[in-house]
């Protein structure tokens, strides 16, 4: 298995979080561009690309709720299409989206509580609801999910 690892995107959402006309990260690339760099992997033979955002993790380190909102719906609303988007012409992919841990505003540091996680698998076999809306720690819950070992997720996600 092949992958690569995407991280420094948390640049440009730090950055927008603070203000919302930047379109670019501190690198000067704009943020279709990280989301289209993952989709290159992909094409050029990655198995696996890991793409990390920092600004919802550090929203919540500076006490920002609102702009811990707009990272997240960020994440949402400007790279999530255009990974769909590009993903279509796989018959059969998986995408796993979780924090890697949480950071509560009230404490404003990290915490060892579950995370909430959705993995999502497109292919001509399996077309499934789960019922989930939304990816909260509420809705987590509901499913009656739990990994104990948190590395262990990688092993459900990939099926092993």
């Amino acid at each position: 298995m092949r992958g690569s690892f995407l991280r420094n995107m948390g640049c440009f959402f730090n950055r927008v979080a603070c203000c919302p006309e930047c379109h670019t990260s501190s690198s000067g690339m704009p943020h279709f561009d990280k989301a289209n760099a993952a989709l290159d992997l992909l094409k050029k033979g990655d198995d696996l690309v890991y793409i990390h955002f920092e600004a919802p993790d550090e929203c919540g380190h500076r006490n920002e709720p609102e702009n811990k909102v707009k990272a997240i719906e960020m994440i949402d609303t400007r790279v999530l299409p255009i990974l769909f988007d590009g993903l279509k012409k796989y018959d059969d992919y998986k995408i796993m989206i979780l924090p890697d841990h949480p950071t509560p505003i009230v404490t404003r540091t990290h915490a060892s509580d579950p995370v909430p996680f959705l993995i999502y698998q497109h292919s001509k076999e399996n077309e499934t609801d789960s019922g989930v809306d939304s990816i909260n720690e509420e809705s987590a819950k509901q499913t009656g999910e739990y990994i104990d070992f948190g590395p262990s997720i990688m092993g459900k996600f990939l099926d092993k």
